[in-house]
């Protein structure tokens, strides 16, 4: 595996969202639709690192670290006190593209940031937000909660002594937790667990791990409304999945292909839950051939052209 994340810290810019500092990236210099990475739990925005120039040939990309996780702040209590919620967190990437003058977007979405992904549709969809969303890609992630298989982590952390998690968690705990979710033949290197722990502990980050597990809860509360914009945008969506994937892996998959059949659907046999660190080339040339493919009309009026950053 090649890491492409040693000057990606350098590279932040940041913007104000309700009295707190997001990270966001941008580059590629590509003329297709501007494409929004959403990244997943626990990681960040540098999990795009290594698909970043490939998919830049193509698109603009707008990539963001979500409140409480990379180089954002990481406040204890969340959005104003009330905890890490995903639809706070669709109201960050909302704000970011207004930020940048984004007009019509894809969006390219992993593990926690499915979804978000699908809360951006469902909004889409009641006329609450994302007018001007395009295609959406999902990477591996609790698409559908009945197919979610937690990590033991993930268990402590959602339970009554939740706390307990950050308490525990370390570098060597989680080096050994997380490298389970790759494949067998695409496990990360020390250097790059050292690089991925970095960013989580980053400004104390490692201590709200149980907190960010919120998104579970919110799976289970909104599974009707997430679904549901699921089924009504098939034309307009694709499954991108590692199979070996103990969370969300082949299981998930073929649960795809039964409640959205016309969704594009492509699976990556030998590796797990980080498809774009473990397959980069793989699911860079996928995505890009789905979203070239893809003629979602957008209402002329919608449009707006992306200022340079």
């Amino acid at each position: 595996m090649q890491s492409g994340i040693a000057h990606w810290r350098e590279k932040a810019s940041y913007f104000g969202f309700q009295g707190h500092q997001i990270a966001y990236w941008t580059g590629g210099n590509g003329d297709a639709r501007p494409l929004l990475l959403v990244h997943g739990y626990p990681t960040c925005s540098s999990d795009w690192a290594r698909t970043w120039e490939d998919l830049g040939e193509k698109h603009h990309l707008i990539a963001c670290d979500m409140l409480g996780f990379g180089l954002s702040d990481k406040p204890r209590g969340g959005f104003g006190g009330n905890g890490y919620t995903i639809h706070a967190q669709v109201d960050v990437q909302e704000a970011l593209l207004a930020h940048l003058g984004i007009g019509e977007f894809d969006a390219l979405v992993h593990d926690y940031g499915v979804s978000v992904g699908q809360e951006l549709l469902a909004r889409q969809q009641d006329g609450s937000g994302a007018q001007q969303l395009g295609m959406m890609v999902f990477l591996n992630g609790g698409i559908f909660p009945d197919q979610h298989r937690p990590r033991p982590a993930q268990k402590l952390g959602v339970s009554p002594v939740g706390f307990l998690l950050a308490l525990l968690l370390n570098r060597k705990r989680f080096g050994q937790s997380f490298s389970e979710v790759f494949g067998p033949d695409t496990q990360p290197s020390e250097m790059e667990l050292d690089e991925f722990w970095d960013f989580i502990a980053h400004n104390g980050g490692n201590r709200l791990t149980h907190k960010l597990l919120h998104y579970i809860a919110d799976r289970r509360t909104h599974k009707e409304r997430w679904e549901a914009a699921l089924v009504e945008a098939q034309e307009k969506i694709g499954l991108i999945n590692g199979a070996l994937d103990p969370v969300s892996g082949k299981h998930a998959y073929d649960k795809w292909r039964e409640i959205v059949p016309r969704a594009r659907a492509h699976l990556i046999p030998g590796v797990g839950h980080y498809p774009q660190v473990e397959a980069p080339g793989e699911v860079a040339a996928t995505a890009l051939e789905w979203l070239a493919q893809s003629r979602v009309p957008i209402p002329a009026a919608s449009r707006r052209s992306v200022r340079g950053k």
